[in-house]
C-alpha cells in the first residue's frame, strides 16, 4: 500500500469513529466524548476512562489503547486487523468501548 492510500483508508477509518460516537451518543446513554487532534481521537468515557485511536503513518498502522491494553492494526486488504491476531478494528473497538461505557456499543466501518 502507498502512503497516499494508507492515509486515505485510514482518514476513513477515523471518520468512521467520529460518526459512530455522534450515532451512538444519539441513539443510547454512552455519553462518549470524542475529540480529535491531528491522526488522533479520545474517546472518554463517563466513567472518566478513555480510548486513545491514532495513525502510525511511518508503519501505516492504526494504534488503538484502551483499559485492556495497546493494539496495532495493519489494512489487509478489506479490513484493518490486529498484527497479534486480536481481530478486526471496528469489532475489537465495539467491545472495547461496551466494557468502558457499561452499555453494549456496536462501532461499524
Amino acid at each position: 500500500m502507498t502512503d497516499l492510500e494508507y492515509l486515505d483508508r485510514a482518514e476513513a477509518a477515523l471518520k468512521a469513529v467520529e460518526l459512530n460516537c455522534d450515532r451512538l451518543n444519539e441513539t443510547t446513554d454512552a455519553d462518549i466524548d470524542n475529540q480529535r487532534v491531528g491522526g488522533m481521537i479520545t474517546l472518554t468515557f463517563r466513567n472518566g476512562s478513555q480510548i486513545v485511536i491514532n495513525l502510525q503513518k511511518p508503519l501505516h498502522e492504526i494504534w488503538m489503547a484502551s483499559r485492556s491494553g495497546g493494539y496495532h492494526y495493519r489494512f489487509d486488504g478489506q479490513h484493518w486487523m490486529d498484527t497479534k491476531g486480536a481481530g478486526e478494528f471496528f469489532a475489537h473497538l465495539s467491545r472495547e468501548a461496551s466494557a468502558q461505557a457499561g452499555v453494549p456499543l456496536t462501532f461499524v466501518p
